[in-house]
């Protein structure tokens, strides 16, 4: 079956090519199948290939059908969007980037025109042409979509590392009963002082934590930033019940905090890790000494 030219002047050509994909979904299936975008992330079978060509061609027939055809937002690419998502992000864990992705789903375009180009008795024709070219910019829109999709799936998985790399970064140690400690090593932006409260408070309520000690003998800097987001978790960490203990302040933290005047009155400190657990299970009656000469020998 051919696109006459009476159908050409009175359809629209948007319309004509959605009747194209339509009619002509299975054969264009067939040629993306072999396609790399397809291919090479289809590799167990051929025929999930096909059937995700199927999909892609009809959400395009929808897409032209609303006459939307250069506007990724066109509802008829709800369908596939997430298919088309995980085809790129499949492509793009084998280390292909997203120029490479889009180049692939650039090669879409010349199998679909091959096929509308043998729908008409003359494929040179002006109504030919017209149709080409609208499916053209059809297909470019499709490739703009899945470029978004590829950069959100990034900005997702980028915002993901970043959250464990918090995690990670703020672990939250048992040190006697009743004791936990957070050892702060580098920046402590607002992101990273909000997963440093959660993970302090949530170990205060899990360990049945009376004393809490904050080391920040790793911070670099303090500044009216950082002394801000302390107070907040040391309050935080009051209302749950934890007595709060910021230690490792050394001598050239404690002068900036002076010259920035951070009043720090509220906060109980002390100079080390060990100074700030010697004084909590001191307030525990636990008692901590120097081994006797005697007793070192005898061990």
């Amino acid at each position: 079956m051919t696109v006459s030219e009476e159908n050409a002047d009175q359809e629209p050509v948007a319309q004509q090519v959605s009747a194209f994909l339509e009619r002509r979904r299975e054969q264009i299936a067939q040629r993306w199948a072999d396609a790399a975008l397809f291919r090479t992330v289809f590799t167990v079978s051929r025929d999930e290939a096909v059937e995700a060509g199927r999909a892609v061609a009809a959400a395009l027939a929808a897409v032209a059908a609303s006459g939307r055809l250069e506007d990724i937002r066109a509802s008829g690419f709800e369908a596939v969007r997430d298919q088309l998502g995980r085809m790129a992000a499949s492509r793009a864990r084998t280390g292909l980037d997203p120029d490479g992705v889009a180049r692939e789903v650039a090669a879409l375009r010349e199998p679909a025109t091959e096929v509308l180009r043998a729908e008409f008795p003359d494929p040179h024709s002006p109504e030919a042409q017209e149709c080409v070219v609208a499916l053209t910019v059809l297909l470019g829109t499709l490739r703009l979509v899945v470029l978004e999709t590829t950069v959100s799936a990034g900005e997702e998985v980028i915002a993901r590392q970043r959250e464990q790399l918090h995690e990670v970064a703020t672990p939250v140690i048992k040190l006697w009963e009743s004791t936990v400690a957070v050892p702060l090593i580098g920046t402590l932006d607002s992101a990273r002082s909000q997963v440093v409260m959660e993970s302090l408070l949530d170990a205060i309520v899990a360990e049945r934590a009376r004393y809490a000690i904050l080391d920040i003998t790793g911070v670099p800097t303090v500044d009216s930033l950082v002394a801000q987001h302390l107070m907040k978790t040391v309050a935080a960490a009051r209302l749950m019940g934890a007595e709060c203990i910021v230690s490792g302040i050394r001598p050239a933290i404690a002068q900036t905090i002076v010259h920035l005047g951070i009043d720090l009155g509220t906060v109980l400190t002390r100079a080390s890790l060990a100074d700030a657990l010697a004084y909590a299970l001191s307030r525990q009656g636990v008692a901590i000494g120097p081994v006797p000469a005697a007793d070192a020998g005898a061990r």
